[in-house]
């Protein structure tokens, strides 16, 4: 294996972890400011010492030129734990806000949900996914960003037919949107 730059593998390890979902190899690079070439063996050596070290509970997958940050299979019972105790508890306000935001607007970007609320989206969303309160869906043009939509389930939850019949759904869906192109148009 090739020396390793342990500032970048430092690097990968903090873009995975803030990130949340898979990245592509690519993508790695563009955000690293690397070349694709060397993310491989970045990303091998950084799987390699977290596999290893028995005070680390995390690992790396990889599929299809994607990686992602998991919890190593001997920690994912406490996982599991976490999620059945936070099914019994009510949403928060933080996955209300992302909720409303996904049915009013979606499909939606996690990096437009992200602007809108002004934080990083990415655990709310998995809970939400977790719960079958939304989907994710991969862009039809790239797949390479996903798409956020209420879900089914939420749609019968909530006894609605589709997003369109949500309580006042134009005047809310306008502001999001008005909301979102001023934010954009503002001057720098």
């Amino acid at each position: 294996m090739p020396e390793i730059d342990l500032k970048k593998a430092a690097a990968l390890e903090a873009l995975l972890f803030y990130y949340g979902e898979s990245l592509s190899l690519k993508k790695i690079a563009k955000f690293l400011e690397i070349k694709e070439t060397e993310v491989p063996s970045l990303v091998q050596y950084l799987k390699e010492k977290m596999d290893s070290d028995e005070a680390c509970g995390l690992t790396l997958l990889s599929q299809d030129n994607n990686v992602q940050m998991a919890t190593k299979p001997d920690f994912q019972s406490i996982g599991k734990r976490l999620v059945t105790d936070e099914f019994r508890e009510e949403l928060s306000p933080a996955s209300l806000e992302t909720l409303s935001i996904v049915a009013y607007l979606g499909p939606i970007p996690r990096s437009k949900i992200d602007y809108l609320r002004g934080v990083n989206s990415s655990f709310t969303l998995r809970g939400l996914l977790m719960r079958g309160l939304i989907d994710r869906n991969p862009e039809a043009e790239h797949g390479n960003q996903y798409y956020y939509r209420a879900s089914f389930d939420f749609l019968k939850h909530m006894g609605l037919e589709n997003t369109e019949k949500l309580p006042e759904y134009e005047k809310y869906r306008a502001l999001l949107q008005n909301f979102e192109g001023q934010e954009e148009n503002k001057p720098a």
